[in-house]
């Protein structure tokens, strides 16, 4: 039987071949991770599915000796003790073995779980940049990271398939040392209810797989109908009604199917149970005419019982488990994918010393899996010192112009030279410690405090003073010092410090302008800066410029739809579709009254 794949998902379902393969990988893998530890849950696999067996064995020697105690045989008096000695002993041994393999369980899910979280984190902060924009790698990232969530998990479960695996062999093979027609009635007994769960279980697998985007839906909607920042438009627009009649629609689609395939297998099923049933009736009646006849001990009848009931419940249980793991182990193939993704390369020329020139030569850009062009043969220099200004519609390109001069991407066609030398050359680390950007999309780190979100500009350094000044220089000093506790406030209402202190909300400006204050406390030679102050003043955004254009041994790049911005470059680059369709000065591009001067227009007069 080949793989197939759910219609809407894509997403295979594994052959049994397969599902083995993939859990000795697993197994595998566990093992690297924690050799011990998986050694004891192979010890406990085998004690979980012997020591019942033992236990039912010792408590039919106990009925048997109870019995022939009762009817005078002094030395059945002397073994019955022994034999409930060895029953509580086998007792409390299970007790302690639990108690320690709940211990080893915790120890290895940490250990097991830390280690694949760290491989993730280190495989996906080591890749190429363009993968970070890449939709084919964000869906095996977000696949291979619910497989690392549950990754101990998916061993527990696989433990626990082992030990009613050895269960289920292990009853029918202790049935067949006490009368081989009974093991083999027992087991022909327990093939069909195997296969109608294998089945059921695949038919829900499959279910739950093609139903991604139902489950996603429901929860989108669940997500937004409980938050505060949302109802008020969700309930001025009468949305409300409307989004929980889709989140029911989305649960039946979902739930209520799973439901109906039980009702569909229940009379199939119900027969396996019966047949099962009936196997284990007349095992009993079978035992039962046997001690009647004298031919079976008295224990006999508790032992069948018990080994038989072991063996069915091992089976059951053996493909109940796995079932749950079916879409874990599978979901392993992405992990794997993920893993062998190639990592950004390390290469060896460092960037010692601030470049004198950046030159784009003959640039052409689109990126990974697109055939459009984003840029095209677009030719600039940037020397040492020069304030750029690049401007042009939303979609001209900007934004991916400075993405290939920060080393985030290579050119399709063209170079970017650095001192003359190819960018891609160099080491991207070193080049970084070159630059600062400030992107549109800047981050807002919410778990930490004022000091930290500034000194998160360079981790590297501690200095007061210059953070006096980068909060100055970002018109951020004055709402800081106005906090509830300083520059030691968090900047979220749910966090609170080892004081008990809450966090506090800032407003889209506030954070622009912290986000600006990391950006200068970095002080780095090169600065970045993609429509910096979006949401901050005008008044406060020209005293920002002219704090920063006065900064006369930086590189300034920055891209502006303000012209009060714009007029303090010393070039102007005017973009439109991928492409430098002007440049010169603010002046000088206004006088000619072309692309630049129509952009511009309503703020020229």
């Amino acid at each position: 039987m080949g793989q197939t794949k759910h219609k809407k998902t894509g997403k295979k379902q594994l052959t049994l071949k397969e599902q083995a393969v993939a859990i000795a990988r697993v197994a595998k893998l566990s093992f690297q991770t924690a050799p011990g530890a998986v050694l004891f849950k192979l010890v406990g696999a085998v004690v979980g599915a012997v020591v019942p067996l033992m236990t039912a064995y010792f408590a039919a020697l106990t009925t048997t000796s109870l019995v022939d105690a009762y009817g005078g045989n002094e030395s059945a008096r002397r073994a019955v003790l022994w034999y409930v000695i060895a029953t509580a002993f086998l007792g409390l041994f299970s007790l302690v073995w639990q108690s320690i393999d709940q211990y080893i369980q915790a120890s290895m899910r940490y250990r097991v779980e830390s280690k694949v979280a760290d491989q993730m984190y280190e495989q996906f902060l080591s890749l190429d940049f363009w993968r970070y924009d890449d939709k084919t790698t964000a869906d095996l990232y977000e696949k291979a990271q619910k497989f690392a969530q549950l990754f101990a998990w998916v061993f527990d479960r696989l433990a626990a398939i082992i030990s009613q695996l050895i269960a289920m062999f292990a009853g029918v093979g202790a049935l067949f040392f006490f009368n081989s027609w009974l093991a083999l009635a027992v087991l022909v007994a327990i093939v069909p209810g195997v296969y109608l769960q294998f089945k059921l279980s695949r038919a829900q697998i499959a279910h739950w797989n093609n139903n991604v985007d139902a489950r996603r839906t429901k929860s989108m909607i669940e997500w937004s109908l409980l938050q505060p920042d949302k109802i008020t438009e969700l309930r001025l627009y009468g949305m409300v009604r409307h989004l929980l009649d889709m989140r029911m629609s989305m649960r039946d689609k979902d739930e209520k199917v799973r439901i109906d395939f039980e009702r569909h297998f229940m009379s199939k099923r119900l027969m396996a149970d019966v047949l099962q049933a009936a196997a284990e009736v007349g095992s009993l009646i079978w035992v039962t005419l046997e001690i009647i006849a004298g031919r079976q001990a008295v224990g006999q009848f508790v032992y069948v019982q018990q080994v038989v009931g072991r063996a069915m419940g091992a089976a059951t249980g053996f493909v109940s488990e796995l079932s749950t793991v079916d879409e874990e182990v599978a979901n392993l193939f992405e992990y794997q994918q993920f893993m062998q993704l190639e990592r950004s390369s390390s290469r060896l020329k460092k960037v010692a010393s601030t470049p004198g020139s950046i030159e784009f030569q003959d640039v052409s850009f689109r990126y990974p899996n697109s055939r459009q062009w984003v840029l095209r043969d677009v030719s600039l220099t940037i020397r040492q010192h020069q304030h750029i200004a690049i401007v042009g519609e939303n979609g001209a390109g900007k934004t991916t112009l400075i993405k290939l001069l920060a080393g985030l991407y290579t050119p399709t066609k063209g170079s970017v030279l650095v001192d003359n030398k190819p960018l891609n050359e160099f080491d991207v680390g070193s080049w970084h410690k070159q630059l600062a950007l400030l992107r549109q999309e800047f981050t807002e780190y919410g778990f930490a405090n004022v000091r930290d979100n500034v000194l998160f500009g360079d981790v590297e350094k501690n200095d007061p003073e210059q953070l006096r000044v980068a909060l100055h220089d970002a018109e951020a000093a004055d709402f800081t010092s106005k906090l509830p506790y300083g520059l030691n406030t968090f900047l979220m209402n749910w966090i609170e410090d080892d004081d008990g202190n809450k966090g506090v909300e800032l407003s889209g400006g506030q954070w622009q302008r912290l986000a600006l204050a990391r950006n200068f406390y970095r002080d780095a030679p090169i600065i970045i800066l993609d429509e910096p102050t979006s949401a901050i003043d005008a008044l406060a955004e020209a005293r920002i410029f002219n704090r920063l254009f006065k900064e006369k041994d930086k590189t300034i790049v920055v891209i502006s739809h303000r012209l009060t911005t714009i007029k303090k470059a010393d070039v102007v680059y005017m973009m439109k579709d991928g492409r430098i369709v002007e440049q010169g000065t603010c002046q000088e591009l206004i006088g000619r009254r072309d692309e630049f001067y129509r952009m511009f227009e309503s703020q020229i007069q």
